[in-house]
Formats: structure tokens, C-alpha cells, sequence
């Protein structure tokens, strides 16, 4: 019993890990909103928004494929 509960911690803190870099990137895009650092006049603010969300994307995926490769081990 003892063993599963702990497994399953291990599961979700390991998601949380993983989900960590795109939520991060999620977070610059708002402060950057926020702290009126990027206005509507902002050249290429389209493609740095997805340049930022997909660099936050590419290393949860990574991350994640790092613990499930472990765990296949």
C-alpha cells in the first residue's frame, strides 16, 4: 500500500516538474503584458509569443520523455 501512495506521488510531482517550463513561459508572456513591456506596436510580438510558448512546449516534452524513459529503465 505504502509503495503505490508513493508511486503516485511520484507521478504527480513529476508532471508538475514537467509542466513547469511551459507554465514559466506562460507567466513571461503576461509580466511582459503586464509590466507594459511589449505594447500592440511591439515589432514581431506575434512571433516572439510563439517563439516564447513553443521553447516552454519543446522542454515540458522533453522533460516529460526524460521521466518516462526512466521509468521504463
Amino acid at each position: 500500500m505504502q509503495d503505490s501512495s508513493n508511486n503516485q506521488l511520484r507521478r504527480v510531482l513529476e508532471a508538475a516538474i514537467a509542466l513547469a517550463p511551459w507554465v514559466v513561459s506562460m507567466y513571461l508572456l503576461y509580466w511582459l503584458e503586464y509590466g507594459k513591456f511589449w505594447t500592440t506596436a511591439t515589432p514581431h510580438r506575434g512571433k516572439l509569443s510563439v517563439l516564447i510558448l513553443a521553447v516552454g512546449m519543446v522542454a515540458s516534452f522533453l522533460v516529460q520523455s526524460r521521466f518516462a524513459s526512466r521509468r521504463r529503465k
